[in-house]
């Protein structure tokens, strides 16, 4: 079974080549100053992300602009350097890893969002702009900026659009892909091009910016966005509801899709989970609960006072402990802090916390969730899932305690039959984090040998000497 930990934190075995040590002092040199940090000078946090591998840089870029980001990657592509793009390093499956040393291209100082267009509804914003900033700004002018994945005050839009993030909002608004409007990009070779436009429709020619979107930093580097927006709904309304049982929360679910309802935002959680909450938010209406569902609507205040409380009204046949209704900004965010303690709180219960984004059609998330209780059942530690019920996006966790001998190979297995049994019931091994290098050894596995030629003919045609993120999985 493949192991997880093959990428060991041992930082560069050799010293990089001599024609690349002066292809980094002439850039160095070209630079302004603070701009080009060879690895005597690089920080330790461009080596890794929010996953469990490391490798150090040979140099680390920290460009300003797109014409700095051409020099560099045409400087690397005439050696054939590689050059690993990242943003704040929120990843969760080492997609930024350096894991064959060269430059880091940092872009966390192309930071300005250069627009917000309340006429056109769009946005123009470099890459390094904090997700959460950006829905600031816009929600000033009265406009919105749906995606809203679960780490958006510290990710970044490039990496967002990396990685193609949603977030519990995806399910009525759809992931970043749907706000993606045009891209600047500079290709492997630092050719700059302009991708798709500011207009809210566009059939002229491929639909090329979506190609870049998702693609983990393979085929260009992003350094302008121009986004979709949207106008702020007036009015949010949202229950938080706990129940006795993951069956009861799944019924639930049904009979909301079954009444018509397309909620903004549905999430749930299960037992483990809410105990380790509790925990941490010293939360005590969270006793004995079993599932957690958070339901949000959005839209004009009228009908989401009458559409919160027919849902509520759904949720009642299955007898929760409680329903915690709340009405407006302040009051809503309330209940989403809970969720968001998620992951922190798994965190403080001290055991290893394998974060697998796995997707599911809607109709297997009951089905899911006894696979994942005999999971633990058979290999001996728990596995908790929370995450976005709505659309089958479930991050299963595996909380491991990596000293009784043997946990490794249990591990790797628990992984093996995790991703199979996902893929047997037609659904992906990653919704939102992608591939990276944590589920490298299952690319073959998630998807046909037709598929697999057909990305590495793109990767050839677009960065041919692959320097672009390579060891990952292209």
């Amino acid at each position: 079974m493949p192991d997880t930990n093959t990428v060991k934190p041992t930082g560069n075995r050799h010293p990089a080549p001599t024609n690349w040590q002066s292809t980094f002092r002439n850039l160095q040199r070209r630079l302004p100053a603070g701009e080009f940090l060879l690895a005597s000078q690089a920080h330790e946090k461009y080596s890794t992300d929010k996953w469990f591998a490391s490798h150090a840089p040979d140099a680390v870029a920290l460009p300003r602009s797109t014409e700095t980001v051409s020099l560099i990657l045409a400087h690397a592509n005439r050696l054939g350097i590689p050059v690993t793009a990242r943003g704040t390093g929120y990843g969760y499956v080492g997609g930024c890893v350096p894991i064959q040393g060269g430059i880091v291209l940092s872009l966390e100082r192309m930071r300005r969002v250069k627009e917000i267009h309340a006429g056109d509804f769009v946005a123009v914003v470099q890459p390094g702009v904090i997700t959460e900033r950006l829905q600031i700004a816009a929600e000033k002018k009265g406009l919105f900026y749906p995606p809203d994945p679960a780490s958006r005050s510290n990710c970044t839009i490039g990496g967002n659009i990396a990685t193609n993030a949603g977030g519990p909002r995806c399910l009525k608004y759809g992931v970043t892909r749907d706000y993606v409007l045009g891209l600047e990009v500079v290709l492997a070779d630092g050719r700059i091009t302009r991708l798709g436009s500011r207009t809210h429709k566009n059939k002229t020619g491929f639909d090329l910016a979506r190609l870049f979107v998702g693609s983990e930093g393979m085929l260009g580097v992003v350094t302008e966005a121009t986004l979709k927006l949207l106008p702020l709904p007036p009015a949010r309304a949202a229950l938080a509801i706990g129940l006795d049982s993951m069956k009861a929360a799944a019924a639930a679910i049904r009979d909301l899709f079954a009444a018509g309802f397309l909620p903004c935002a549905l999430e749930v959680a299960d037992a483990f989970t809410l105990a380790a909450a509790r925990q941490r938010t010293g939360s005590e209406s969270l006793a004995g609960c079993r599932a957690h569902l958070i339901v949000e609507m959005d839209g004009q205040e009228l009908s989401v006072r009458h559409e919160i409380k027919m849902a509520e009204s759904i949720v009642r046949r299955h007898k929760p402990r409680f329903i915690q209704k709340a009405f407006g900004h302040e009051q809503c965010e309330k209940i989403w802090q809970l969720r968001r303690e998620f992951s922190y709180a798994l965190r403080d219960t001290g055991l290893i916390n394998l974060n697998e984004d796995i997707v599911v059609p809607r109709s297997r998330l009951e089905a899911l969730f006894c696979f994942t209780a005999t999971l633990q059942q058979k290999y001996g530690f728990p596995v908790a899932c929370f995450g976005h019920a709505g659309d089958g996006n479930i991050h299963v966790n595996l909380m491991l305690d990596e000293k009784p001998p043997g946990i490794k190979k249990r591990r790797d297995a628990a992984l093996d039959e995790l991703f199979k049994t996902v893929l047997g019931m037609g659904g992906v091994i990653t919704g939102e984090h992608g591939i990276g290098l944590a589920k490298k050894p299952w690319w073959d596995v998630a998807v046909s040998r037709e598929n697999r030629d057909l990305h590495q003919q793109i990767k050839r045609a677009l960065d041919p000497k692959g320097i672009l993120n390579p060891g990952k999985f292209l």
